[in-house]
């Protein structure tokens, strides 16, 4: 896919007439394309900024909300948490086709796969996922009320709501029956808490590659970005997904060696327990959380492989997702049967 893609006379004449500066032409490159929102860097050679649309196809509106993701981002500028600048958000469809958003370019690096993981010792990794969890936990620390950020979500029902939707989601993705989803969809009902534990903002997608991290110092974090899954709800939802993302079966999902998945990083565990401590918490019925966090995972990868085969194919190696499919739903079933 080229930068063509996107209609830079329009986004130069939104930039314009929202009082951006735009000193010449519009010139682009696409940095993220696929599964996520596409992001271009777009500079007029004297300023960057980023701009996120939705993918060409494929559309879902929950999934690829770039005014949320953007919403999220301004209400999150002045505080702990590391974000871009955001510039201004476009949601009128005539002037690109799509919605669209602008940030400031941070100049950062994005560490996706294990090789990139190569270039640094072992301490430094750690240094990294330390910084990784402090990020995290303050953005669960964030007073929700106080950024503007209280009518996100639904915290009240959110974890029934969860087991729900994505039950939902997998009926209509789902290419046969597979036994183990019926019994951990089962097994979560019946383990259900009877409330949510610590509300905040959710991040929804939280893993080493959705950061900006410093091209000199891996342990800076720069920017969280990748915002279009946020909401405000049960933060542990947060923990536990970036978790099970360390699974292997992340690798078939992503469609790459993921770095988030090398045995190089501490453990799911570690990570569970510095956030514990960082936050002061206690992580309560944990095994429902991973049981939920393993669930959601297997239905996204199934979505992915179905995508694929309706013909909204993100790259080739979408149709491969599901692979990983038997696997998360079977370690959902473990961990209820382990830490119960």
């Amino acid at each position: 896919m080229s930068a063509a893609a996107l209609d830079l006379p329009g986004v130069r004449h939104f930039l314009e007439t929202s009082g951006v500066p735009v000193a010449a032409p519009l010139t682009a490159s696409l940095v993220s394309g696929g599964r996520s929102n596409l992001t271009y860097v777009v500079t007029d050679g004297v300023h960057r900024w980023v701009v996120r649309r939705p993918p060409l196809s494929g559309l879902t509106q929950s999934a690829h909300d770039v005014a949320r993701e953007w919403r999220v981002t301004q209400a999150l500028q002045y505080s702990a948490v590391p974000v871009p600048p955001a510039v201004a958000l476009c949601e009128d469809v005539s002037v690109i086709g799509a919605p669209f958003a602008v940030t400031g370019f941070v100049a950062g690096q994005v560490v996706r796969t294990r090789a990139q993981l190569d270039a640094y010792p072992s301490e430094e990794l750690e240094s990294c996922v330390t910084e990784l969890v402090r990020v995290l936990a303050d953005l669960h620390s964030v007073d929700v009320a106080s950024v503007g950020l209280a009518g996100l979500g639904r915290p009240d029902g959110f974890l029934d709501r969860q087991v729900r939707l994505w039950w939902r989601q997998w009926n209509e993705v789902k290419t046969h029956d597979l036994t183990d989803a019926t019994r951990l969809h089962s097994q979560l009902v019946a383990a259900l808490p009877a409330r949510s534990g610590h509300i905040g903002v959710v991040h929804g997608d939280y893993r080493i590659d959705n950061t900006l991290l410093d091209a000199t110092d891996i342990s800076k974090v720069l920017a969280v970005v990748d915002w279009e899954l946020a909401t405000v709800g049960d933060v542990q939802t947060d923990v536990a997904l970036m978790c099970v993302y360390r699974q292997p079966q992340l690798d078939p999902i992503l469609g790459l060696d993921a770095a988030w998945a090398s045995d190089r990083l501490p453990s799911a565990d570690a990570i569970a327990e510095a956030y514990a401590r960082r936050r002061g918490v206690d992580l309560d019925h944990w095994p429902f959380y991973l049981a939920l966090a393993n669930f959601k995972l297997a239905v996204i990868a199934q979505g992915i492989s179905y995508r694929a085969r309706q013909g909204a194919a993100a790259d080739a190696t979408s149709a491969q997702a599901e692979e990983a499919v038997p696997a998360l739903m079977a370690a959902g079933l473990h961990e209820l049967r382990l830490r119960s």
